[in-house]
C-alpha cells in the first residue's frame, strides 16, 4: 500500500511522516510528483500557514491539483488533510483576501472570533475533540491545535472549544480533515493515524 504525503513546500512533512511511520505506514513516498499521486492508495495533505499562500503553493505544482481530485473525489481514495490541508478542502479562505479553497467540501475558512476576549487568537494548545456525529477516524480524546482561522460549513464531525464551538474535523465519503495535528498528538494522534491506514470508506 503505497501512502502519497502531498509535499508542495507548506507542510511539516518529516514530523508528519514519522508519525505515520510509528503508527504503521511502511510505503510513505513524500512526494511533489503528481503521477506517483494518481497511483497512491491512500493520501495524506498536510499544511501550515496562511490558507492563501498555502494555496497558490498547492496549484504551483504543475498538476498536482488535478491528480488530488483524479484520485481523490473520481477514484475514491482515502484522503486525510491536516491543519491547513483540512482548510483547503473547502471552498474559500478568507485570510488576507478571499482564496480558492479545493472546493470538495462547501464551506469557508474563517478568522477565528471567540466570545471571550479572553480566549486568545491563535488558538494553541490541547483542547478537546468532541465528536458530533459518528465517524470511524474520529474518537473522544485530546489533541493539538495551533490555528488562527477556522472552517465553517458542512460535514462537521467533530468540535472543540474556544470559547464557543470550533470545528475540529470533517468529512464525507473518502475525504476527512483534521484541524489539529495528529503528529503532535501523542497517543490521540497516533492512533487516528492507525485508523486512517486501515479505513475502508
Amino acid at each position: 500500500m503505497t501512502l502519497a504525503l502531498i509535499d508542495y513546500g507548506a507542510g511539516n512533512l518529516y514530523s508528519v511522516a514519522n508519525a505515520l511511520k510509528a503508527a504503521g505506514a511502511n510505503d510513505i513516498a513524500v512526494t511533489a510528483d503528481p503521477d506517483l499521486v494518481r497511483r497512491a492508495d491512500r493520501i495524506v495533505l498536510p499544511g501550515v500557514g496562511a490558507f492563501g499562500a498555502c494555496s497558490a503553493a498547492l496549484r504551483g505544482v504543475a498538476g498536482m491539483v488535478e491528480a488530488l481530485d483524479e484520485r481523490v473525489r473520481r477514484s475514491g481514495v482515502p484522503f486525510l488533510g491536516i491543519c491547513v490541508g483540512m482548510q483547503l478542502m473547502a471552498e474559500v479562505g478568507e485570510e488576507m483576501g478571499d482564496h480558492p479553497g479545493l472546493g470538495w467540501i462547501a464551506g469557508r475558512v474563517r478568522l477565528l472570533a471567540p466570545a471571550d476576549a479572553a480566549a486568545k487568537v491563535p488558538h494553541m494548545g490541547w483542547n478537546d475533540v468532541r465528536p458530533v456525529s459518528p465517524h470511524p477516524l474520529i474518537e473522544p480524546g485530546e489533541a493539538y491545535f495551533l490555528h488562527s482561522y477556522a472552517f465553517e460549513g458542512a460535514d462537521v464531525v467533530a468540535t472543540t472549544d474556544h470559547a464557543g464551538p470550533v470545528v475540529a474535523a470533517i468529512a464525507r465519503d473518502n475525504m476527512a480533515g483534521v484541524q489539529f495535528h495528529p503528529e503532535k498528538s501523542q497517543r490521540y494522534g497516533l492512533d487516528l493515524l492507525k485508523r486512517f491506514l486501515t479505513w475502508r470508506p
